[in-house]
């Protein structure tokens, strides 16, 4: 049964599964199951006790409870307050600052438009070293369902296994659309590459949400024990940060039935633009816009940011605009900077740039903050990263363009060996792969590896800023009292 387009609130179907599939499993990990009349009646208790006692909006996640996890956030978005999810490495200071953030009156539901009232804020890396949050309201989510579905078909709208922290917004939103779909959601309370591929062979479990790097572990798995390909999967949604395609042919193989999907989305716009999985697509292509987003491509603003103008379709890489009814609200913390942002009434641009192609395709160069300029020439590190990434030796890459005073701006690319990379390859091997692909003014002149663990954002992403610390320390002999990095030779 297809959910109603009248549903106003992420909770919303809770009770209509309730009604009328009571006995369904809503939710379950590896020792509990929760069908939706369980799931309904303990939101309703809950909800009522969070409304009565004036509980703050801060949930705090262990890291091992995802399943009440969801359950908390559902009661304290039903009782009309904002929920946030505290990422379980926090200091505990960090906790109480980031509870002070949220808002301090609750919403009443039963009132008109309510649907665009703040229900859920989200954690990114900020640039103070505190997270900075972003605040959405119902009706950025319940589009993004109903868009789902509109965009995907009826495949994504079964069980689905999100083995993530909930922390991490995309895997609490991979479960709240199932819930949404009456499908039901799987959960692991500590993730295990080995447990998903148990689970997806052995449950009734049709659909996953993933980031590249759950799926490449659990490729490495299904190869080392020569596990046989699952058929029962039928749809893999794969997010968080750009899938290595090279890959795509062993995902494949091992899920030979699925409909394999990238989505390209941001913290602040949701859903922007999908393709299906596929290992001779463009490299820097990331899909066609969602049916309920529109795209602009500016110019950039000579030292301003232009709001003008639209390159939209003339191949030419410029910033993109979205416009979307899955915007976010705001940020949320202390001393933001929205200048990662611009808003032009109802678009908005993350900074991202790149272009559309004549037949619809959106190309993704890169993030205009993290664009070099080198021999006069705009360079996008993210475009070289992924190439890095192809090199059968290299697991992770972070290019980076250093200032010297004698030189001027210098490329420098920090790896991560894969760990059968034996010997790994040295400088002059690397260049050289590259130079057949690549033009010369990209070749880094500089080439690092890593001596600890590949340096992560407490979302999972790569810690640039971090890696460019370091490479900094190495290159002038000023201290690095983390000393993660070693030259190659």
């Amino acid at each position: 049964m297809m959910p109603p387009a009248s549903w106003p609130y992420i909770h919303s179907p809770l009770e209509h599964w309730a009604s009328h599939t009571p006995h369904a499993i809503a939710l379950q990990n590896e020792s509990t199951a929760l069908t939706y009349a369980d799931l309904h009646e303990q939101v309703i208790r809950r909800s009522a006790r969070i409304a009565a006692s004036r509980s703050p909006r801060m949930l705090l996640q262990s890291g091992d409870a995802s399943l009440e996890t969801v359950v908390e956030f559902l009661s304290v978005v039903h009782s009309g307050r904002c929920a946030a999810i505290a990422d379980p490495e926090w200091p505990a200071a960090v906790r109480t600052r980031a509870a002070q953030w949220m808002p301090t009156e609750p919403c009443d539901l039963r009132q008109p438009q309510s649907e665009a009232s703040p229900f859920y804020t989200g954690f990114t890396s900020g640039s103070t070293g505190l997270p900075k949050g972003f605040m959405r309201h119902h009706r950025s989510w319940t589009e993004s369902f109903r868009v789902s579905l509109q965009d995907f078909g009826e495949a994504a709208t079964h069980r689905t296994l999100s083995p993530g922290r909930m922390s991490h917004s995309l895997f609490l939103f991979g479960v709240i659309q199932a819930l949404w779909f009456g499908a039901g959601a799987v959960v692991q309370e500590r993730f295990s590459a080995l447990r998903c591929l148990h689970t997806l062979r052995e449950e009734d479990v049709p659909c996953l949400v993933a980031v590249p790097s759950q799926l490449l572990l659990m490729l490495q798995w299904a190869r080392q024990r020569a596990l046989p390909p699952i058929g029962g999967v039928r749809f893999i949604m794969i997010s968080g940060a750009r899938w290595m395609r090279s890959h795509t042919p062993a995902l494949k193989a091992l899920f030979p039935k699925a409909r394999i999907v990238e989505f390209y989305g941001a913290s602040e716009a949701s859903f922007i633009a999908w393709m299906d999985a596929d290992e001779n697509a463009p490299a820097q292509a990331v899909g066609r816009p969602f049916s309920n987003v529109e795209l602009s491509i500016r110019p950039q603003g000579a030292g301003t940011d232009s709001t003008t103008g639209d390159m939209t379709g003339d191949g030419s890489d410029g910033l993109i605009f979205m416009r979307s009814p899955m915007l976010f609200i705001d940020y949320v913390g202390e001393d933001i900077d929205r200048t990662g942002v611009i808003r032009d009434g109802d678009w908005l641009s993350v900074r991202d740039m790149g272009h559309v192609d004549a037949s619809g395709l959106l190309h993704l160069a890169g993030r205009q903050s993290r664009m070099i300029v080198t021999r006069g020439k705009n360079l996008f590190p993210e475009e070289l990263e992924s190439l890095l990434m192809e090199h059968p030796a290299i697991a992770r890459a972070s290019v980076l363009g250093i200032p010297d005073e004698l030189r001027g701006m210098q490329l420098h690319a920090v790896l991560e060996w894969r760990e059968d990379a034996t010997p790994s390859p040295a400088s002059g091997a690397l260049t050289q792969w590259l130079r057949e692909r690549i033009e010369g003014f990209k070749l880094p002149r500089h080439w690092w590896h890593t001596t600890a663990p590949w340096p992560q954002t407490t979302s999972g992403k790569t810690d640039h800023p971090r890696i460019a610390r370091a490479v900094r320390a190495a290159t002038t002999g000023a201290d690095d009292t983390e000393s993660i990095i070693e030259r190659i030779a």
